[in-house]
């Protein structure tokens, strides 16, 4: 038996029209509508009739256990025959008295239960709750163990198609070792990781490969408290709304690791967000590439939105003439989105979803001796991004690496590790099941010990015979190029997680969160003391020009106003009283050292910027005042 469990705000259903194996049911249950809801799409297999009690009671088991970690004992049961695919399904009678099983036992156990009727067609609408444990998909079968269907590669979404590799992947053999800085290769079980408690997080999670998380992570209830970003119920789960806090942050890191790539050499392109399946070139690719994928219907024709922007630079760079002077010549792509259909009990706010903002650059290289200097160079210009966002110190560096590579090219890799400067992470696989032959991934460990990957770069042999992307040689001959596929920050959204999470743990430290000062939305705040201030607070505004500043100017008292620039993690508070007015300073206080000063508000403004230079500035779209800014997520 087969589930898709969604824990909702509400679900509601209404029946249409009825099937030939429909069961008798009386006008209640012609709709059914539950709020704060477990609801569970069920499809029972033609395996199952060998034990139907015992099914139906571990799927009980199993809710049951759910129930306890959402906090919710209200359950809707809902015949969904769409899930079989591949599998015979089980008769009529079969399935449903397995769903009036379930319903039973559920009602013992003191369960509120909505059972839809079984062989109607039905509309219904669902507002899922969009946490870690919203999105869950169950296998039961009469063996008695229940299979958790997120770490199963077919899906069950009839649109979506799952690629050989990655199909091969889920089936890889690798092994794992630690590279140190000295090149040592250690088996990763007897490695001594006392000091490197990073790298030990690190490796439990590449090699467990538990994925889902347990309960919320920290950075959701910061990115909405702090109206940054929120989940949009009018979508597609991994789908999110940025308000304008957030939306500033993340327009200021786009501007940051765009002129980071362009400033490397990189030529800045734009190509579509989707492509034709049936493309003689994409779907060869497609199977190529571990990474699941939206489906669209346009007329008659099928359509994939793109999971990076791999697709249109290689098409642009099959028309084009190349020359092996143009070597290593460097694409660039902000990519507004790529989607990927990952898995729900995967998802879990910024760090894992399904539409996100993707820089990606690829190098066209000569042969494997440049690619292996772009790498290198990719290498240190990640270190380079960042440690600019203030994220390098918390990374932990994984090498994903073919083994006949590694053995060509030891020296190679040891020199690499000696420039990170720690112990690295290595997994070794025989057999590639990708187009890439090595990579790296610099990976944030967050407060749950979960490891997100942001900078990564892999070299890449298959595409450019996939593609026919040519280059033309010294000789006059045609050449295929070896292809660096580069990520310098990973997807920017999971920049944002990471920092969140970053903060999230020295709070839990009980040290006071701050953002980098040039990605606060507020750099500085003024603070009137009394309405005959505000004027006076209003003249100081224009002083600060290159400067994110604003007015508290709400009827509240001088420690409520204090309490929110707390709240809020303003870096720089400037109190405005008669003593203030009459000195033509500013009382400051400076959140990061806790120290307070004195200051003109030109040289406070002159000290955010001197500290701030060199970074991408954008001005808050809120406005200034606090009063005039509407609430967002209350």
């Amino acid at each position: 038996m087969k589930e898709l469990i969604i824990h909702a705000d509400k679900v509601s259903y209404e029946t249409t029209r009825k099937t030939k194996v429909a069961e008798e049911i009386s006008k209640e249950m012609e709709r059914g509508e539950m709020k704060d809801v477990i609801w569970v799409r069920i499809a029972a297999e033609k395996s199952d009739e060998e034990d139907l009690n015992g099914i139906a009671q571990q799927a009980v088991e199993d809710l049951i256990s759910v129930s306890e970690q959402v906090k919710c004992k209200n359950v809707m049961l809902y015949p969904y025959a769409h899930l079989l695919f591949g599998s015979t399904p089980a008769s009529p009678e079969a399935a449903l008295q397995v769903l009036k099983d379930m319903e039973g036992a559920l009602k013992e156990n003191g369960f509120n239960v909505v059972r839809a009727p079984f062989g109607y067609y039905k509309k219904f609408t669902v507002y899922a709750k969009g946490h870690p444990l919203s999105e869950l998909s169950r296998v039961f079968s009469t063996s008695g163990k229940a299979e958790k269907k997120e770490t199963e590669v077919k899906s069950v979404d009839a649109g979506e198609r799952v690629s050989d590799s990655l199909k091969k992947e889920a089936g890889l053999k690798s092994r794992f070792y630690v590279l140190t800085p000295d090149g040592k290769l250690v088996e990763h079980g007897k490695f001594n990781y006392t000091g490197h408690e990073g790298l030990h997080k690190f490796m439990e999670y590449e090699t467990k490969k538990v994925r889902a998380y347990e309960k919320e992570p920290p950075h959701i209830k910061i990115m909405k408290e702090h109206e940054f970003v929120d989940y949009e119920p009018g979508t597609d789960q991994g789908n999110f709304r940025w308000y304008p806090n957030g939306r500033l942050i993340k327009k200021i890191l786009e501007k940051s690791i765009t002129d980071f790539c362009v400033d490397y050499g990189a030529m800045e392109v734009e190509t579509p967000v989707m492509y034709d399946f049936e493309h003689p070139t994409l779907k060869k690719y497609l199977d190529r590439f571990p990474a699941r994928q939206y489906v669209v219907l346009s007329d008659e024709k099928k359509l994939f939105l793109r999971f990076a922007a791999c697709f249109g630079q290689f098409l642009m760079a099959t028309g084009m003439v190349i020359s092996h002077r143009h070597l290593p010549l460097k694409m660039y792509e902000l990519t507004r989105y790529s989607f990927r259909r990952e898995q729900g009990g995967e998802l879990a706010g910024l760090k894992r979803l399904r539409a996100f903002t993707m820089p990606d650059m690829h190098a066209f290289c000569r042969d494997i001796p440049q690619s292996q200097e772009e790498f290198e160079r990719q290498l240190g210009l990640g270190i380079s991004w960042l440690s600019s966002v203030g994220l390098y110190d918390e990374a932990e560096v994984g090498f994903r690496i073919e083994t006949a590579f590694y053995e060509k090219n030891k020296e190679w890799y040891a020199r690499m590790v000696k420039k990170i400067g720690k112990p690295v992470l290595v997994e070794m696989f025989d057999e590639r099941y990708a187009y890439f032959i090595t990579k790296f991934e610099f990976n944030f460990i967050d407060s749950m010990d979960k490891a997100s990957a942001l900078t990564t770069v892999q070299i890449d042999v298959e595409n450019a015979d996939t593609y026919g992307i040519n280059y033309v040689d010294e000789d006059g001959s045609k050449k295929k190029p070896v292809i660096t596929h580069a990520s310098i920050s990973g997807s920017l959204e999971r920049v944002v997680y990471a920092l969140l999470e970053k903060e999230g743990m020295r709070m839990e430290k009980g040290e006071k969160a701050l953002l980098p000062l040039w990605l606060s939305p507020t750099q500085v705040r003024i603070i009137p003391i009394s309405e005959k201030h505000m004027e006076y607070a209003g003249k100081l505004f224009s002083s600060f020009d290159g400067v994110r500043a604003d007015i508290d100017d709400r009827e509240e008292s001088l420690g409520k106003k204090i309490r929110q620039v707390e709240k809020d993690w303003v870096p720089y508070v400037a109190v405005v009283g008669d003593k203030e007015m009459e000195a033509g300073k500013l009382s400051v206080t400076i959140r990061e050292t806790g120290a307070k000063k004195e200051m003109a508000a030109e040289e406070l403004a002159a000290e955010i910027r001197k500290k701030t230079e060199g970074k991408p500035f954008e001005q808050l779209s809120l406005p200034k005042e606090l009063s005039l800014r509407p609430i967002f997520y209350g």
